[in-house]
């Protein structure tokens, strides 16, 4: 059973997902659901941990060889995504019963569990496989199950956002899919283990370096960074507070994994950062981004459109890191992978719990709600010191390794920028605080009650692991500064 669990991570989730239908009763399919996914996470940390100790693990589908088969490779940066995507899979999952109450008609919760599996599905396909088409496969069925969950929501204007993410993410995958067009046409190969070796001999080819600019503005597309992030805010507002909760946490760490994965693995670290200037405009585009959302985030009337724009200014502070182009800026992308996956998601549950108890996230109604509802609202403020970098929480272990990286490089004006974009967090995340905490409850608002204990629970996992990750670093920081140290072949 070891030797398989390379493929057991995805299997599992793809075959619970039409068993679903069988199940009839909603409760039933949410143990279900539930039970898969926490499957899938058990499996991830016995993947980390035999990377870990014994190195890449590679296994072939049907015994046959790569190139000519199809190889699943799991090594320390993938295995690092699977745990973060199964971990917040299966929290998300345990207050799904709840959170889809109100805001997902009842006849669609069976349809709800099936498509979110099979989100999950391809997620940990793209993360896991070695083949460069599987990978397009696998972007398609997660991208097609995130279109339809998004579509779910009760507000019309959600079908709007699913409508926007559809046209921007088929873009997308059909600029990635011609780029890999293009590497199978100049090496014959689709194994990215192959490519990287056939690449070089071929790199200052013009069919190579459209391949590169295709798959890299692609995948930019699918991880909106600035400016390709327009589907962002609509599809992280108007979805189902769940299923916001999970793309949030998990959707943009996928692309930047693909990202670093096309960028170092395939394409090769000279050929990204020294034949083309992919380092400036990252590092341009990065920032922009951090500000550009930043400030826009302090205008929002809408919380979850509010975090939104605050997630694409993360998203920023992930490039930063990784146009660096050193162990310790690619260190600290994969410690913000980590941990704005627990940001997010916690700060999204407790929206998506608001959201249950007053059926609206606008920021007028969160006045009072301090009082009415203080577990709920007291983990919106943990996170949201978590999303400013405030010590003791995993936002500072994060933006400390990148003002790090950044001073190693010598690179002091980016890091003052780096600090003045953390300081814009503070405004946005102030105003949720001084509506819940110091406006009195709106008139005939009614007795609102604290979030259900379904709700509760999974917050606070995700905000105790907001604090206990940002004093305890052993894992996270070993895990990621090994992850950078194999992509560079330090201490290889």
């Amino acid at each position: 059973m070891i030797a398989h669990l390379p493929i057991l991570q995805v299997i599992v989730p793809l075959i619970a997902a039409p068993l679903c239908l069988i199940l009839r009763r909603a409760h039933l399919v949410w143990l279900f659901a539930l039970f898969a996914s926490g499957i899938a996470f058990l499996t991830s940390i016995l993947l980390l941990q035999q990377v870990m100790d014994t190195g890449t693990i590679v296994y072939e589908l049907g015994g046959w060889e790569a190139p000519w088969g199809i190889e699943y490779r799991i090594d320390k940066l993938n295995a690092f995504l699977l745990l973060i995507i199964t971990m917040i899979s299966t929290v998300v999952l345990m207050a799904a019963k709840k959170g889809i109450e109100k805001e997902i008609s009842s006849e669609k919760h069976t349809l709800f569990y099936v498509l979110y599996l099979l989100s999950l599905t391809g997620m940990l396909g793209i993360v896991a496989t070695g083949d460069a088409f599987n990978v397009f496969v696998f972007l398609e069925i997660s991208s097609l199950s995130a279109y339809a969950l998004i579509a779910l929501g009760n507000d019309r204007r959600a079908l709007w956002a699913a409508y926007q993410y559809l046209i921007m993410g088929t873009i997308g995958a059909t600029f990635i899919l011609i780029g890999i067009g293009m590497m199978y046409q100049m090496t014959g190969t689709l194994n990215m283990e192959d490519l990287s070796r056939r690449l070089p001999e071929i790199s200052q080819t013009r069919t190579v370096f459209a391949a590169f600019a295709f798959v890299i503005v692609g995948i930019c597309l699918k991880l909106a960074l600035f400016p390709l992030h327009l589907w962002l805010p609509n599809a992280y507002s108007y979805a189902p507070s769940i299923v916001t909760a999970f793309f949030a946490a998990t959707a943009t760490k996928v692309a930047i994994y693909l990202l670093i994965r096309f960028t170092f693995s395939v394409f090769g670290l000279t050929f990204s950062f020294t034949t083309l200037p992919l380092q400036t405009l990252f590092i341009v585009l990065g920032l922009l981004g951090i500000f550009v959302a930043s400030t826009t985030a302090i205008y929002q009337q809408n919380v979850k459109r509010l975090f939104a724009y605050s997630s694409i200014a993360q998203i920023g502070y992930m490039i930063v890191g990784f146009s660096i182009s050193s162990v310790t800026g690619l260190t600290a992308t994969l410690l913000h992978v980590f941990n704005h996956a627990l940001m997010k998601s916690a700060l999204f549950l407790a929206l998506g719990a608001v959201m249950y108890r007053v059926g609206s996230v606008d920021l007028k109604h969160f006045h009072g709600l301090g009082r009415q509802m203080p577990l709920t609202m007291a983990a919106i403020v943990v996170g949201g010191l978590s999303l400013i970098g405030v010590p003791l929480t995993v936002g500072f272990v994060s933006k400390w390794y990148l003002l790090l990286a950044l001073i190693e490089q010598g690179w002091w004006p980016v890091a003052v920028l780096v600090l003045l974009g953390s300081l814009l967090a503070i405004i946005y995340v102030w105003r949720i605080v001084e509506a819940a905490y110091f406006k009195p409850p709106l008139a005939n608002t009614g007795d609102i009650k604290e979030a259900p204990l379904q709700y509760l629970i999974p917050i606070w996992i995700l905000i105790l692991a907001n604090i206990y990750f940002g004093i305890d670093t052993r894992l996270t920081v070993s895990v990621a500064q090994a992850a950078s140290q194999s992509l560079f072949g330090v201490g290889l």
